[in-house]
């Protein structure tokens, strides 16, 4: 693929994720972007369960 074709794709692709204008992914460098777009690696495996929802809930109606 050729630079381009490449920045173009990459372009259009922080435009649609990121919410970036062309300026803003113009200013970033390839590492900047390179650590935004990967997975999280500490992210969570398992999501919320009932009760730990509720429990956050709760929690937050008694403010």
């Amino acid at each position: 693929m050729r630079f381009g074709a490449g920045a173009t794709r990459l372009c259009a692709l922080s435009a649609r994720l990121l919410g970036w204008r062309p300026h803003e992914f113009w200013n970033a460098t390839p590492e900047e972007l390179a650590t935004i777009l990967q997975p999280a690696t500490d992210a969570p495996s398992q999501g919320l369960d009932r009760a730990t929802l509720n429990a956050m809930m709760e929690r937050d109606n008694e403010r």
